[in-house]
């Protein structure tokens, strides 16, 4: 099987050119090529000598994703993409434009098999793990698209990336790379349902990224039954590892908190999501639930979401509530995909 060589850093290109016979600055004007100017092909790549680019059609796999759909908001120009694998797995990746910038969120795995119970991407279970150029090209394929940067990356479409941690840590330390793309480890969240063992060797690789914890119930039989993965990490060994990447990073932990109409958004449950994380420095981030079809949760009210964000605001605690982009497309996490694996009924670009 070919090596991947868009998931070389570049101190490992330069080694495989090397191997090749060929002189070192080629890795550098490959990795150029690959991650800052980011073409499809090495075609695209005019100053590499074709003797070499043949060398490399025969040896590494070059992974450029072929978009299949694009779903438009017409309500804030929010894009989904929906992208073909070169194995013809498809992923999901979502474009939303904001003030201070464009933010991609990407998706980790094809599929899921965390159990979820409100998301999407979790129906079909995990088929399998993306590898680090998978992630990288959902960012690199959009920008390309749209002609214009990215500069936030949330990592919290389908799949959880701390279930393929190696590919995860890999992604990130060649997105912020100065050689390449050059973005900020402060402009990149990922997203966790609570995985300790890898939030705490997140916690130790020092990065300055953001961690987002999907909490989504305040006690443990609440988290549990909405939240499978609960069973196996009770809600206060996941919160303890929440204050442990605190401690070894200084970054602000955010808790994702999706309101589900009659399940988690009573008065109780605010109070109690009050007192667990309290004293924690850290970010409420609500989310009015995407309802989905195979599912009968709704979300909460407008009313009931602002009286949540209320007494959650009283105990001194950052709050929001999370703008709805993209209203009205497929929202929610996998939605665009399973439609398309059906026979793409409803798809429209």
């Amino acid at each position: 099987m070919n090596k991947d060589i868009k998931s070389f850093s570049l101190q490992e290109l330069t080694a495989e050119i090397e191997a090749l016979g060929e002189k070192t600055f080629r890795a550098k004007q490959l990795y150029e090529w690959m991650h800052v100017k980011l073409v499809r092909n090495y075609d695209e790549m005019t100053n590499i000598p074709k003797s070499l680019k043949a060398k490399l059609e025969e040896n590494f796999t070059y992974t450029a994703l072929e978009e299949v759909t694009v779903q438009t908001s017409k309500l804030d120009g929010t894009k989904k993409f929906l992208f073909k694998l070169n194995d013809g797995n498809m992923v999901e990746s979502v474009l939303m434009r904001y003030h201070h910038g464009n933010s991609v969120c990407i998706s980790s795995q094809v599929g899921c098999r965390m159990g979820c119970k409100f998301c999407a991407s979790t129906l079909g279970g995990l088929a399998r793990n993306l590898t680090a150029s998978e992630m990288l090209d959902q960012i690199y394929a959009i920008s390309h698209s749209i002609n214009e940067r990215v500069s936030n990356v949330v990592v919290m479409r389908t799949g959880e990336p701390l279930d393929n941690y190696d590919s995860l840590v890999r992604f990130i330390r060649l997105l912020t790379d100065e050689h390449g793309l050059n973005i900020s480890q402060r402009n990149i969240t990922v997203s966790t349902c609570g995985l300790v063992e890898n939030m705490r060797r997140l916690a130790d690789e020092k990065l300055q990224i953001t961690l987002a914890l999907s909490l989504h119930g305040a006690t443990q039989e609440k988290r549990r039954a909405l939240m499978p993965i609960a069973e196996r990490y009770p809600i206060d060994e996941v919160v303890e590892a929440c204050r442990y990447y605190f401690e070894q990073t200084g970054r602000r932990i955010t808790f994702e908190y999706s309101l589900v109409g009659g399940v988690n958004d009573s008065r109780e449950d605010a109070e109690e999501l009050c007192e667990l994380v309290g004293g924690l420095n850290c970010h409420v981030n609500l989310i009015p639930v995407n309802p989905i079809a195979e599912r009968d949760f709704v979300q909460s009210g407008r009313k009931a979401v602002l009286a949540f964000k209320e007494r959650i605001e009283r105990k001194g605690i950052a709050v929001t509530v999370r703008r709805e982009m993209g209203r009205d497309i497929d929202g929610a996490c996998g939605q665009l995909r399973r439609r398309y694996e059906k026979g793409g009924e409803g798809i429209s670009g």
